[in-house]
């Protein structure tokens, strides 16, 4: 002969799966915004790394009339190609460096010992898709950065 549960434990299951489900989903939604961190991180560096590699091997004879903005757009480009939002050329820096690697302007006809190409001032804000979090936005500033030896 069969027994039907207890009344007292017909919910239970129903509760304990509700816990469980809101606990899975907040862990799927962080591991979602941190691997979008970690991806808009990774196509930056990437584009400072394009950027360096083009300040590395360009004349001096113009280095600081045109290949600075050149190797701006350059980043501009990379990083619109990978989707990154609301990146600007304003959030790329572009620095020369002397013989010892100490920064240094760069100046047209005048070989630096490097360059350095980073990012400043862009941040994304993680936990805006998750739902029913109230205000825990938390804003996360990357800046990659890419130091070359000039190689002209």
């Amino acid at each position: 002969m069969r027994t039907r549960p207890s009344t007292q434990q017909s919910g239970s299951a129903l509760v304990e799966f509700a816990l469980v489900v809101t606990i899975l989903f907040l862990l799927l939604a962080g591991t979602y915004e941190f691997g979008r961190a970690f991806a808009y991180y990774d196509a930056l560096s990437k584009a400072t790394r394009d950027g360096a590699r083009y300040m590395s091997v360009a004349k001096k004879g113009n280095i600081s009339s045109s290949s600075v903005g050149s190797a701006k757009d350059i980043v501009v480009a990379a990083a619109n190609a990978a989707k990154v939002p609301s990146f600007a050329r304003s959030n790329v820096v572009v620095t020369c460096l002397d013989a010892s690697y100490n920064d240094s302007n760069c100046i047209d006809g005048t070989a630096p010992g490097g360059v350095r190409v980073e990012i400043s001032g862009y941040a994304i804000n993680i936990g805006q898709t998750i739902p029913l979090i109230g205000n825990s936005v938390r804003v996360i500033n990357l800046t990659p950065h890419t130091t070359m030896r000039y190689m002209q």
